[in-house]
């Protein structure tokens, strides 16, 4: 059989150091999965339940491997399907291809079954590279630009392939005028800061006499760099979502989160700082950050973009972060003034205490909170973590210590519902030796997750470490969208909208063959973490939680207080349970304090 525009495309990915691919097959897109099944000892193909969930795997497998994360998909539906995962690996900054179907060239134009314009479908969530074939010749250097382009942008491309092309034999590109010759291979340079503005940052640090430190998903290889500025200046770090791994809860002067999931100690790290140094972040939320005026800055980043977006940096310095840290250190003065690092670890500390009083406040049934702080001192310590968008993410946020060598993510720059789990399987692709943990709201398990346990039960036999653990917070309610509602809003909960069907999600486990617990009471919680992280299959832990135990932001502002109110005054119909539950919540804090 004559080698096949597919067969060079999987060949040619192969070549690139591709190992593996996510999707779901259909007839647009048949061409290729012949190739695959080809060469299936090669090139590993992952069937997911639906494409958008293929998307998620491709984009988590990026940021859990380091490596390109590619999805695949048939035309029309299959292709719009990819797009929300799609979205998620671009605003995360997750190098990812996507390879679709399209149909054949000689209907293009002719009002044909599953013709869309992908081109201008893609054209913003690809925007760096997107690009339709039209001759076998071209393939070689569409896939060469494509992953070049992916992995130096840290980005999403696309190239999109008609169905007759892809049965096509392959040709090589003729040596003549038109042809274009390309080739695999991408080291990332070294991006590193000029000397002498390495010195003036280091200028303005030194000056700085309570430092403040910033670190993102940028800072996640920069642990021990991190660490060491830290140290030389005396200062206190804050995490965003995506850089919650980045440094290890159990360091006393890190405050944890930061933002409206955040920490009290980090938004009085901002608050009071006269110097921040952000690292590789993205934090969207500039009223979390110093009032502008109020802190001199420093800023870090490898991509320009994102420099002096959030805060009005005095100094902005392009580089990679561990390669930027370590020259700066030599630049940098030891601080002999610990008087603003004894101040926030005093508040870090005061603060733990204060979590774990609020996680162990009655709730009805189970307190949320309780179900991530008895999970954190049981957390293996080469585990990952993932975590939906919700609610559960608060907990996530502020509730799990973070240990060294624990990674972890989320769905941060999109923020989209339904990612954990694809999430987690694919934390499982790239290190299948590894637990694996993924907390989860019962919206987004009923919205897609479910279907994805079924993958699973699939492929979980294959992996070296079994242990595989989707905890399910159980409270029937759209539980963050209600908070925002009567916060944000100052509506009450509007039930058609909110409340949500009661599941038995334990037992959906135990349908396809998997593992399920069911907790109905605090008591049982620790067990339970036990039994789950020690069982011999994927399990599904399913927590009954109150809806009604409040996300309280690190700062209370009065329109949010005015807000609630008004929510709760105007036919709230858990107006009782909303008011309990939040002064046990406030009480806790007060308490702790004392």
């Amino acid at each position: 059989m004559a080698r096949t525009v597919g067969d060079f495309l999987v060949a040619r990915l192969g070549e690139w150091g591709v190992r593996r691919m996510f999707g779901y097959p259909g007839d647009g897109i048949n061409g290729v999965f012949g190739a695959l099944h080809r060469a299936s000892d090669k090139m590993e193909f992952i069937q997911a339940r639906h494409e958008e969930m293929a998307a998620f795997m491709a984009a988590a497998y990026a940021k859990f491997s380091g490596e390109l994360g590619v999805c695949i998909a048939t035309s029309g539906p299959g292709a719009t399907h990819l797009i929300t995962g799609l979205y998620d690996a671009r605003m995360d900054h997750q190098p990812v291809l996507a390879i679709v179907g399209q149909q054949a060239r000689r209907a293009l134009g002719g009002h044909y079954q599953q013709e869309l314009d992908l081109a201008a479908l893609f054209k913003d969530v690809a925007s760096d590279f997107v690009q339709q074939a039209s001759a076998p010749a071209q393939v070689r250097h569409l896939i060469d630009r494509a992953v070049r382009i992916a992995l130096a942008n840290r980005t999403v491309t696309a190239i999109i392939l008609p169905n007759d092309l892809q049965e096509m034999p392959y040709e090589e590109p003729a040596r003549k005028h038109g042809t274009v010759h390309s080739g695999p291979g991408y080291r990332p340079p070294r991006v590193f800061p000029h000397g002498d503005d390495l010195q003036a940052a280091a200028d303005i640090l030194n000056a700085g006499k309570k430092v403040a430190i910033l670190v993102g998903a940028g800072a996640l290889n920069a642990t021990d760099e991190v660490i060491a500025v830290a140290d030389r200046l005396q200062a206190g770090a804050a995490k965003a979502l995506l850089g919650k791994a980045a440094l290890p809860d159990d360091l006393p002067w890190v405050t944890g989160s930061i933002g409206l999931l955040g920490t009290e100690p980090s938004w009085n790290l901002m608050r009071d700082c006269d110097t921040l140094l952000m690292i590789g972040s993205g934090f969207p939320y500039s009223e979390f950050l110093p009032e502008e005026g109020r802190a001199r800055g420093v800023q870090i980043d490898i991509n320009p973009d994102m420099l002096s977006l959030r805060y009005p940096m005095e100094l902005n310095l392009t580089g990679d972060a561990a390669e930027t840290l370590r020259a700066l250190l030599p630049l940098l003065q030891e601080n002999p003034d610990r008087s603003w690092r004894q101040t926030i670890q005093k508040d870090v500390a005061a603060w733990w205490k204060t979590l774990d009083e609020r996680a162990n406040v009655d709730a009805n049934p189970i307190n949320p909170q309780r179900v991530v702080s008895e999970l954190s001192p049981r957390l293996p310590t080469n585990a990952v973590v993932t975590c939906d968008s919700g609610s559960c993410a608060n907990w996530y946020a502020r509730d799990l210590k973070m240990r060294r060598g624990v990674k972890a993510s989320l769905s941060g720059g999109l923020a989209s519902m339904g990612a954990a789990v694809p999430y987690a399987i694919a934390a499982k692709f790239a290190h299948p030796d590894r637990p694996v943990v993924g907390l989860v709201g019962d919206g987004a398990m009923q919205m897609n997750n479910l279907a994805e346990m079924i993958t699973v039960a699939k492929y979980w036999k294959d992996w070296a470490n079994p242990t595989f653990v989707i905890c399910v917070f159980n409270n029937q309610d759209l539980n963050q969208v209600t908070w925002e509602q009567r916060v944000m809003e100052g509506d009450p909960k509007f039930q058609a909208s909110q409340s949500i069907p009661d599941v038995a999600y334990h037992k959906f486990a135990e349908l396809i063959g998997l593992r399920g617990i069911f907790v109905d009471h605090p008591d049982r919680l620790g067990a339970a973490w036990e039994e789950a992280l020690t069982a011999e299959c994927p399990v599904i832990l399913e927590v009954k939680t109150d809806p009604e135990v409040p996300p309280l932001p690190p700062h209370i502002t009065f329109e949010q207080m005015r807000n609630l109110t008004s929510a709760l005054m105007t036919g709230d119909t858990h107006a009782g349970g909303v008011i309990a539950g939040t002064f046990r919540q406030l009480f806790a804090g007060i308490l702790s304090r004392r």
